[in-house]
């Protein structure tokens, strides 16, 4: 099941959180959350809406930092996550580009001529170039 399908309406989001609707109201309102909104306006909360105002709380509340300070490492942690996505996508571009010249290289390799040559040695009569 993927939990950022919105599916909760916010009393039923502040009630799994156990808190107020209007708390859930300022989160928005300062950027922390971005829950999705029906056609009529309602806003719906998924799953993972509820967990980043769990983080929020756990930042807030067990390690003492003010919203402003959570709302700095939620940022932070966004950043992270962008840039993790951005080197695996890196990673399989380059594994892919390995792959490529690897490819290119064997066919190189197969393209040699492979005749056989006899081999003579060089005459043991040197001739002098006149300058």
């Amino acid at each position: 099941m993927n939990d950022s399908v919105p599916k909760y309406m916010i009393g039923v989001a502040a009630e799994l959180l156990g808190m107020h609707p209007q708390t859930l109201r300022m989160y928005e309102q300062r950027g922390l959350i971005r829950p999705r909104r029906t056609p009529g306006g309602t806003r719906l909360y998924s799953d993972r809406d509820l967990e980043r105002v769990r983080r929020v709380t756990a930042l807030a509340s067990g390690l003492g930092l003010s919203l402003q300070g959570a709302e700095h490492v939620l940022a932070l942690e966004d950043d992270l996550a962008a840039l993790q996505q951005r080197v695996r996508e890196l990673e399989h571009t380059l594994g892919e580009a390995a792959r490529l010249h690897d490819r290119r290289v064997a066919e190189v390799h197969r393209s040699y001529r492979k005749d056989v040559v006899v081999w003579k040695p060089p005459s043991s009569v040197l001739v002098r170039r006149v300058r």
